[in-house]
């Protein structure tokens, strides 16, 4: 893998009625033809999303979305869709121009911007021809605004540092394992190599704990869950930290020294990407769960459901074993997300390595706000398996859980 991975790049949305010229100010602010430009209102239909570097920001992901002023049936889909894309992004550019000024699209746009706590700039442009108007901006005047021309070139190098200063730097601040180990530690990452694993190539947060660990100047060991033994007896010292895979974490705990710290990557990336302890929480709910309770099963990936699935088939079934009761299992992939979660009693979410971090948080929010309890993968496999204080133990949380 030799470019940042999309879930780890700033999301920047661009916003704006048919033919304000977003995809011109996309093309301004990265300096290359990315989006069609026409004259024909309604030229970018779906959110189109595109990796690229934008300087000062870095790697970012470009979304570009239909007009939020689209008509016919077709048209409110778009627009939903439109809508949709706010809860993932980092960074809205809400666009304007003298054609139609401020009115309620773009009133109803930043309010729900403000209510889902998305940072936005409003752009107006085409400045080249008409400049900003007194009336539009007393409209605007509590928003951070900027006056450019996406043609000339007008303030495109001041928006982006406006950018600069709005976007956020969590990634830089957050750590998947980093601030668990030391320079010198060494951590051994345990990844089985099975048939729901992608040829020739690890999957994603293998990679970047990887990554994380060499970038805290510790070593990191690869081993199958069959050779940890034979790995540990040839290690000079005792690692600081073992990772799963967590359907490995049976295997993995019986031959793991009890002084030794285990967790899961889904676990880690439960606390990189959200938050760790709702879903240590959410184990007294599963408890509870009776028979015909609803249980939604979210996972990021939209692989091809293998025979002996993790979260299809493996999970529920473990679920189904352990509380001795019928429960409805409902399945969503990707960035599907129910919008009706008061229908459910839990949610099990996974590691959520294709999700940016922003919509990760907001999984967790819209849990918390529907009173639904939200759990991670790995820390139901842990608690599944009678694992999981010791799966929670690297980060001071076991006495949160009962026995």
């Amino acid at each position: 893998m030799t470019e940042t991975p999309k879930s780890n790049r700033i999301h920047l949305g661009i916003y704006g009625r048919r033919n304000v010229g977003k995809s011109s100010l996309i093309n301004a602010l990265t300096s290359q033809q990315l989006s069609i430009v026409s004259e024909i209102a309604g030229t970018t239909t779906d959110p189109v999303e595109k990796a690229i570097e934008i300087l000062p920001l870095g790697p970012v992901v470009l979304i570009d979305t239909a007009g939020i002023d689209d008509e016919g049936e077709l048209g409110k889909l778009r627009i939903e869709k439109t809508y949709q894309t706010i809860r993932k992004i980092d960074l809205a550019l809400l666009v304007i121009s003298h054609e139609n000024g401020w009115g309620s699209f773009e009133e109803d746009l930043a309010k729900k911007m403000i209510e889902q706590k998305t940072e936005f700039i409003v752009v107006y442009n085409k400045d080249d021809k008409t400049l900003l108007s007194s009336e539009i901006e007393e409209k605007i005047k509590n928003y951070d605004f900027i006056s450019v021309s996406a043609r000339s070139g007008k303030n495109i190098f001041r928006l982006k540092g406006m950018m600069a200063k709005k976007a956020p730097s969590f990634f830089e601040e957050n750590t998947i394992v980093g601030d668990l180990i030391q320079p010198g530690d060494t951590v051994v990452l345990v990844i089985p190599i099975d048939t729901g694993m992608p040829k020739n190539r690890l999957i994603l947060p293998q990679v970047q704990t990887i990554r994380d660990i060499l970038d805290h100047d510790a070593e990191a060991y690869v081993t199958k869950e069959r050779e940890l033994r034979w790995a540990l007896d040839n290690l000079k010292r005792k690692p600081k930290l073992v990772i799963t895979d967590s359907h490995a974490f049976m295997k993995v705990d019986a031959d793991l020294p009890k002084d030794i710290p285990l967790t899961s990557f889904s676990i880690l990336f439960s606390r990189y990407k959200g938050e760790l302890y709702p879903s240590v929480e959410a184990v007294h709910a599963l408890k509870n769960l009776k028979s015909g309770a609803k249980v939604l099963m979210a996972e990021a990936c939209t692989h091809h459901a293998q025979p002996d699935d993790l979260g299809r088939v493996k999970i529920p079934r473990w679920i189904k074993t352990y509380l001795g009761v019928e429960i409805e299992f409902i399945h969503v992939q990707g960035r599907d997300f129910p919008e009706n979660l008061k229908d459910y009693d839990l949610i099990v979410q996974c590691g959520g390595c294709m999700l940016t971090r922003r919509e990760m948080l907001y999984r967790v929010y819209r849990a918390k706000e529907a009173g639904v309890p939200i759990i991670n993968y790995g820390v139901i496999i842990a608690f599944l398996h009678g694992i999981l204080k010791r799966s929670l133990e690297v980060f001071g949380l076991e006495s949160e859980v009962s026995d």
